[in-house]
């Protein structure tokens, strides 16, 4: 695509604390895109929630000398009026509901691990969210037909799929996971990350490396790293790696990103995952959460350092006059601004500028690339992007037991998108049925109806 001297990018979500702030950054960092008539619109449905970034973009753009016209909106339709890029990070009262997404399914008997993005947790959470998704797309159908949607929002696949099926409006997904499955090889191989090149494919969250290659010779990495594999610590790491390397076992392919995110999609992870146990913990003799509204702590595993369960007793109290992470953001210096790694502002200046860039990993429909999955299921697979588009790359096949897996889940996604459009819990009764974290017919059916109760006020109207 060719824009002439002007680009409008819409952040439809800015009460983001995590994406907006890096997307923010990436885009006055970038002197390409300053180069033209800039307009960054924020939007978001709470003008408290996104009151913090709009003025972290303003201060930002005052100390990197930007003339970029920075402005917000609690109006979807005048943030996406005109828009060339929209760019989604939405979710709903997020640890609110995902608390609720964890426990609900496991009282009725599911041996889910995480409840984000697969699982039947991640069923509720991709239902809560297909709503504003399509609501977002149908609205650029309107004002911006043209423009690419650039998804951050989970339960990404899921989320991708819908919009690619229920509107014309071209749609990618983007997830880091990628990085933290380089990462963990730079780890095993005792090799720098930027020294490691990688093919990988699958699903979102459920990913899995085709080839490991070192960047200077081009030595096939996957001997040393099954050598190195089977000489480290088998409890190493424990949440975070077991289930990867088990995984790595049995199949002959590293997977990423995480052994929280790819048990989401495996009946047998629960065994592998110590830290399920402490995930949203409360004690029911003290409180019910979602009564009182005293969410419980996330915890993303007991292997990370930034655990609560790694503090002590009685934590020190911070010393008064400490700033908060707002406060030391709205001091940073011009200097101490670096570009993240997340790739939206790499493919934007790419489409714009006609620029062949590589990506490790991007969610678009299928399309042929990875055989044995259908042509329109959203999957994850390597890419670049030029002035003509982004174009992912044919892959070979992966292992049957992994394809079918996947495949699985690719009818669960026709499945949800249906249950959401027919406003059917029979639809989404028989993904529930189908997924290998699922549980029994008749817990199955009081779950739906538990869930649907408690998070009426967030789920699209269905019925039996």
């Amino acid at each position: 695509m060719a824009i002439a001297n002007k680009i409008k990018i819409s952040f439809i979500g800015a009460g983001s604390t995590s994406f907006c702030p890096l997307t923010i950054r990436d885009i006055l960092l970038s002197d390409k895109l300053n180069q033209l008539e800039l307009e960054l619109c924020l939007m978001d449905i709470s003008e408290e929630n996104m009151a913090f970034n709009k003025r972290y973009a303003q201060r930002t753009a005052e100390i990197l000398g930007r003339k970029a016209v920075i402005t917000a909106t609690t109006s979807l339709e005048r943030a996406l009026e005109g828009a060339d890029f929209v760019i989604t990070a939405i979710d709903v009262r997020r640890s609110y509901y995902w608390s609720m997404d964890f426990h609900v399914p496991r009282k009725y008997g599911s041996k889910q691990i995480f409840g984000e993005n697969g699982g039947p947790g991640g069923m509720f959470h991709t239902l809560r969210n297909m709503g504003p998704m399509i609501e977002i797309a149908k609205t650029m159908e309107r004002l911006c037909p043209e423009a690419l949607m650039i998804n951050y929002s989970n339960p990404e696949a899921k989320l991708v799929e819908a919009v690619s099926r229920l509107t014309n409006i071209r749609v990618v997904g983007l997830c880091h996971g990628i990085g933290m499955g380089i990462h963990q090889l730079s780890m095993f191989l005792e090799i720098p990350e930027d020294e490691i090149l990688v093919k990988g494919c699958g699903l979102n969250h459920f990913g899995w490396f085709q080839r490991i290659e070192h960047k200077h010779t081009g030595e096939d990495l996957y001997p040393l790293l099954r050598e190195k594999e089977g000489k480290a610590n088998i409890l190493a790491l424990w949440d975070e790696l077991a289930l990867l390397r088990t995984a790595f076992r049995i199949y002959g392919l590293y997977p990423y990103p995480g052994s929280n995110h790819i048990g989401e999609y495996l009946s047998w992870a629960e065994d592998f995952l110590a830290g399920r146990l402490v995930q949203f913990y409360y004690d029911p003799l003290l409180e019910d959460p979602w009564e009182t509204g005293n969410i419980p702590e996330f915890v993303y595993s007991l292997s990370s350092g930034s655990s609560p369960i790694m503090e002590p007793l009685f934590p020190a109290p911070e010393p008064e006059g400490t700033p908060s992470w707002r406060d030391r953001m709205m001091n940073e210096r011009a200097e101490d601004l670096k570009p993240s790694n997340e790739v939206a502002i790499p493919i934007i200046e790419a489409l714009t500028f006609d620029i062949k860039t590589s990506l490790n990993a991007v969610n678009m429909q299928n399309k042929g690339k990875i055989p044995g999955l259908d042509d329109d299921m959203v999957v994850e697979l390597p890419a670049y992007a030029d002035g003509r588009g982004i174009h992912t790359e044919k892959m070979d096949p992966l292992p049957d037991a992994i394809t079918e897996m996947i495949r699985v889940q690719g009818t669960i996604h026709k499945l949800l998108i249906e249950a959401y459009v027919e406003k059917s819990r029979k639809k989404l009764l028989q993904a529930l049925l189908l997924d290998p974290n699922g549980t029994s017919y008749k817990n199955t059916v009081e779950m739906i109806n538990e869930m649907c109760e408690r998070q009426k006020d967030a789920l699209p109207e269905m019925h039996w």
